[in-house]
């Protein structure tokens, strides 16, 4: 069902940029002082594709978007990317260090075009839900540079078939290997031979694709690929288009070194009474312990470990006060709404449902925008925001477990944005996509 295909990546030439001060993290994981690091880094760092500098003249000839383009074809004509000579898939491997523990683990992937689906087709999964700001600057660069830099993250469910094929096809070192911010060694390897290729083809169209990250990426390709169309740009002779594919790495989620970390709140903005009133409202919703205030990460980590064995476990942390929130009460009852009990029954669900909006009051249009809470991946940070006066309570939680992840999706139902952190994330830049 999935269509995949091989393509020629536009890549950085080693003579000219070390692929260390060009690549970057996924464009929505790069701070502010990332983006400066980067803009240091090299005058081809691909941050100034995918996340340029935004300056107080800019007009409607001269911004973020026409830079971009600007960027992307001298970089091209001057030879600092170059195109691969034939089709191939990109055999990828990420070898880490998983948070929080002395493990080492490897995922492992590849790289291909696969074809856009609506989602109506039962081919491509959403699991979360998408902002339009977020949208509209993507398909705003898409429409500017008509190429892809960074790879949707998706998953499929195998028998290590397709990735033990490609493996067995390569021959020789890394094309690419380079160590990120996060000591995470990322190797690629091109993969040119047909008949593995063919393969690998054959064995995808009978997979399903759930979008594990990258899903305001996938919805923007998807948009534009309907502009196109609607504008008689289509392929020829019923042939598919160069906008009709989407750059993506596809990974087995059957397979080990898939991690997923879960992404903790905090908030902030709140008036006393929405605090005073907390351990009370949460007792509705709730069987609530009282833990150490002074609590630390790696304790905090070992208590929702434990505690959500059974089920949702939650932990609430202000200043001077710690609650465990475990045994949701209110599974079941007309508190969700039209949310399916596959949807109440996880635990971002539960903190946003009945701990957010329940007991705290804050609008689903205010977490959306960000207003009073603010997502953090370390609990360790979390608290040190609480503990500094920066934020006013911090929730902590266990990661979603990718049968969950993998239940809500192929339901067709959406978990809250931010509900997963898959690590580690894509480089951008290791291969590009161009549409021209």
């Amino acid at each position: 069902m999935a269509t995949i295909s091989p393509f020629r990546a536009w890549r950085y030439a080693k003579e000219r940029v070390p692929i260390q001060h060009a690549v970057t993290q996924p464009y929505d994981k790069i701070t502010p002082a990332m983006q400066e690091g980067y803009y240091q880094a090299s005058p081809f760092n691909l941050v100034r594709i995918i996340l340029g500098k935004r300056f107080d003249g800019d007009t409607a000839s001269e911004n973020v978007y026409t830079r971009a383009a600007a960027s992307f074809r001298e970089w091209r004509e001057t030879g600092v990317l170059r195109q691969d000579p034939e089709p191939g898939l990109y055999y990828y491997t990420q070898t880490f260090k998983v948070p929080g523990t002395a493990e080492v683990a490897e995922r492992k992937g590849f790289i291909g075009l696969g074809r856009i689906e609506d989602y109506s087709s039962g081919v491509v999964y959403r699991h979360e839900q998408t902002l339009a700001k977020p949208k509209a600057d993507r398909l705003d660069l898409l429409r500017a540079t008509r190429a892809h830099f960074g790879q949707i993250f998706m998953l499929y469910s195998g028998s290590g078939e397709v990735i033990g094929g490609l493996a067995a096809a390569r021959v020789r070192e890394a094309d690419i290997e380079v160590t990120d911010e996060y000591e995470v060694v990322h190797r690629v390897w091109r993969i040119a031979w047909p008949e593995a290729i063919a393969r690998a083809q054959q064995a995808m169209r009978e997979k399903k694709l759930i979008i594990a990250d990258g899903h305001h990426r996938y919805e923007t390709a998807l948009t534009y690929r309907n502009e196109r169309n609607e504008r008689g740009q289509g392929g020829a002779g019923g042939q598919l288009a160069s906008h009709d594919w989407v750059m993506m790495t596809f990974v087995d989620m059957d397979s080990p070194g898939l991690v997923i970390l879960p992404t903790h709140r905090v908030v902030f903005g709140l008036v006393a009474a929405q605090l005073a009133e907390f351990s009370t409202m949460a007792r509705k919703f709730f069987y609530v312990e009282e833990v150490d205030p002074g609590i630390d990460a790696s304790r905090a980590n070992a208590i929702l470990s434990q505690a959500g064995h059974a089920n949702s476990a939650l932990l609430a942390v202000a200043s001077d006060r710690a609650y465990l929130l475990h045994s949701p009460k209110a599974i079941g009852t007309d508190f969700f709404g039209t949310l399916s009990l596959r949807q109440q029954t996880l635990d971002v669900v539960q903190l946003h449902k009945c701990l957010l909006e329940g007991c705290l009051h804050i609008s689903e249009e205010a977490i959306r925008n960000q207003q009073n809470v603010h997502y953090v991946r370390e609990a360790e940070e979390a608290l040190g925001q609480v503990r500094s006066g920066e934020a006013q309570m911090a929730f902590l939680m266990n990661p979603v477990r990718i049968g969950q992840m993998h239940d809500v999706a192929f339901a067709g139902e959406v978990m809250p944005q931010k509900s997963t952190d898959f690590y580690p994330k894509l480089l951008s830049g290791l291969t590009v996509y161009g549409l021209e």
